[in-house]
């Protein structure tokens, strides 16, 4: 068979419209066809080129006699719509056949074989196709009741196709494994800080110490929470069920799926569903443990889950344009979750404002405060509104909470009284609580600033106001390091430490012994300075106020030593002593001998009563040791010198090195008495 008969037979029908040129041309396509059909009885064997152009043909033969009916004769498209309908009649016959065979089955289709969910989804989708076909059409009464029963078969269809759809979702869920973020839960992480009112123990160094909270950090990590291979099949099913008019059914069937995967991983990050109630019902130490599980679980629960199943939600959602389906489905999947998480914060800030709650409140507003960006980028158009508004409203009570709880931990400081002395004048657990609280907080130092900063106006008034301050190194007028000094945070601390020296101040006065009184105020303005000196708080407080806490406390040290040792030092004076040497009246030795038997007495005095007394900083102790060594055994070595003839050598009690290495005895918090004894 010779294939340019094709060409021609083409060219003759699609030649133009000249009268002349028509009548030829119908001939020749009538001669051309008589050829064809001798060609085709002549040929007993057709090969598949032959084939194809022949199909070719049939189609363009199809086409043309449709395109040649006359319009506008009603029996004739009467006749052409019926046998179309015919055709419809045929095919959904066929089909209705093989989705009753599918659905015949109690097994779950893709369980059985992915492939027959593929074919099932294909049958079902010929099916909607040729339903849409018949509603074009003008359908008689059987027609009609035709097209009724596909739509009944296809409402049966999406009823299943939305069962498998949901179970491939659980079947195929990958274990979320939080381990893999460097998460981990402890148990032991019940931070329990003392009462405000005791200012705790002698652990309370220990006590005062930030978590070991990951900060910073804010990069997305996305995970596959379905396995990919059935991603596919999922895009399919979606697909198909949106252009049913099926779509409200699939994105509840979606989202039903993955909020019970979503409370799966909250239950793997230890986050517990508590109302407002439960939360401020529970002891603290209770809460404490939460709040830690809150705080690490949620930056892996919003950076990593919610990223994760955003993701998915585009995966299978993004190639419906129709609406913004995927951003719909992810809102609503997590907005219940997300608000419980919320709750949870907001119920902590509304609570009772307790100072030794504020670094966890702290770790939670700067958890909110960094994932900020993330939420912004997870709720980014109208379906997140309000999450994102939810979300900002609760940092803003957060950030109140730490505001309000500052402010009551500055009141609980200066209103802390006691009833007796602390023993032995060292470092009071109050100075060493504060110290070591405020020394933590300079880990939050933006959150802190943004947080006081409404308030720093009031803060510099009073502090300014509180009291004249003519000492050397005055640190209002610290400029020497930069805005640090001056922020919202320094002002705070400030005043915190104004606060804290005039409350010292007030329980120094419970001490009946004056140098005891300088004892204890000078260990406990020398161990401010020394935490200031030696953390960050050195550059929020600033040079000057180390130099004049310095200044402070050596002026306590001084006038320690003015009210042990001025009194005992007038006994070894030349005042009142006749000179020296062997022609000394009688009274002159009785007083020589009552002036070292006084001197004696006092010094086992102070011996007795200040080895119980305290001098915690080993460095402060020495010094302190020395310099009254260097004024005691001087003094008391001139005095025997001067009047070696005129006492005798029984009257001598104590040497100088005796008195050296008692004087070394002192400050250890262990009173001692002096087993003395009289030289032969």
């Amino acid at each position: 068979m010779g294939f340019g008969l094709h060409t021609k037979f083409v060219h003759l029908h699609m030649g133009g419209c000249n009268p002349m040129m028509e009548t030829l041309e119908e001939e020749n396509l009538i001669a051309a066809a008589r050829l064809l059909l001798r060609a085709l009885d002549s040929n007993k064997k057709i090969t598949d080129k032959a084939r194809k152009v022949l199909a070719d043909v049939s189609a363009r033969l199809t086409s043309v006699m449709k395109i040649a009916a006359p319009k506008d004769e009603d029996e004739d498209e009467d006749e052409q719509e019926g046998g179309e309908v015919t055709d419809i009649r045929e095919r959904i016959n066929l089909i209705l056949e093989k989705i009753v065979t599918w659905e015949g089955g109690d097994s779950m289709i893709w369980d059985c074989d992915p492939e027959d969910g593929k074919e099932y989804l294909k049958t079902v989708d010929e099916a909607r196709r040729l339903a849409e076909s018949l509603e074009s059409l003008n359908l008689s009464k059987d027609e009609t009741e035709l097209l009724r029963n596909v739509n009944d078969v296809i409402h049966t269809s999406m009823s299943r196709i939305e069962e498998e759809f949901r179970r491939i979702l659980v079947q195929n869920m990958q274990n979320f494994e939080p381990e893999r973020f460097s998460f981990r839960s402890n148990e032991d992480d019940s931070l329990d800080l003392n009462s405000i009112v005791s200012f705790g123990d002698d652990s309370i160094d220990e006590s005062v110490q930030r978590d070991s909270l990951s900060r910073g950090g804010s990069e997305v990590v996305v995970m596959d929470l379905v396995n990919p291979q059935v991603i596919p099949d999922l895009i399919t099913i979606a697909n198909l069920m949106f252009d049913s008019n099926y779509g409200r059914e699939c994105c509840q069937a979606f989202i039903s799926a993955r909020k019970e995967a979503l409370d799966d991983c909250l239950f793997v990050l230890e986050i517990e569903k508590l109302s407002i109630e439960d939360v401020l019902k529970m002891e603290w130490v209770s809460l404490n443990s939460r709040i830690r599980r809150w705080t690490k679980g949620m930056k892996v629960f919003v950076r990593v889950y919610l990223a994760s199943e955003k993701f998915l939600c585009e995966q299978i959602f993004d190639q419906i344009q129709t609406d913004p389906v995927s951003s719909i489905c992810f809102s609503e999947l997590s907005k219940a979750s997300m608000l419980q998480l919320l709750k949870f914060a907001e119920a902590i800030s509304i609570g009772p404002h307790q100072p030794e709650k504020l670094l966890k409140i702290l770790d939670i507003y700067e958890v909110l405060s960094d994932l900020i960006p993330d939420i912004d980028g997870l709720y980014s158009d109208e379906n997140g509104s309000c999450i994102r508004t939810e979300f900002q409203h609760v940092l803003t009570r957060v950030g109140d909470c730490v505001k309000v709880t500052f402010i009551e931990f500055e009141n609980a400081v200066g209103s802390n009284t006691s009833n007796s002395a602390f023993p032995g004048g060292g470092n009071h657990h109050l100075t060493r609580y504060v110290m070591n609280y405020i020394k933590t907080l300079t880990d939050y130092g933006d959150s802190l600033n943004a947080c006081l900063k409404d308030h720093e106006q009031a803060v510099d008034d009073q502090d300014s106001s509180s009291s004249p301050d003519t000492s050397p190194g005055n640190d209002n007028n610290d400029t020497n390091n930069g805005n640090s000094s001056s922020s919202p945070m320094a002002l705070h601390f400030r005043l915190l430490m104004s606060i804290l020296e005039h409350n010292l101040e007030e329980k120094s006065k419970l001490y009946k012994d004056e140098a005891l009184r300088h004892l204890f105020m000078m260990n406990n303005i020398n161990y401010m300075a020394e935490k200031v000196k030696n953390s960050e708080l050195r550059n929020i407080l600033g040079d000057n106020w180390i130099r004049k806490h310095n200044w402070k406390f050596q002026q306590h040290a001084m006038s320690y030593e003015r009210a042990t040792w001025s009194s005992i030092l007038n006994l070894l004076r030349q005042d009142g002593l006749s000179g020296s040497g062997s022609s000394g009246s009688s009274t002159s030795r009785t007083l020589l001998r009552e002036r070292l038997h006084a001197f004696y007495t006092a010094f086992e005095d102070i011996y007795k009563s200040q080895t119980g007394w305290s001098i915690p900083n080993s460095q402060l102790r020495e010094d302190v040791r020395i310099s009254m060594s260097l004024k005691v055994i001087q003094a008391y070595r001139n005095f025997v010198g001067r009047h070696n003839n005129n006492i005798s050598e029984k009257y001598i009690k104590y040497s100088a090195d005796d008195l050296e290495n008692y004087i070394m005895d002192l400050f250890e918090g262990a009173p001692k008495s002096l087993h003395s004894f009289h030289r032969k």
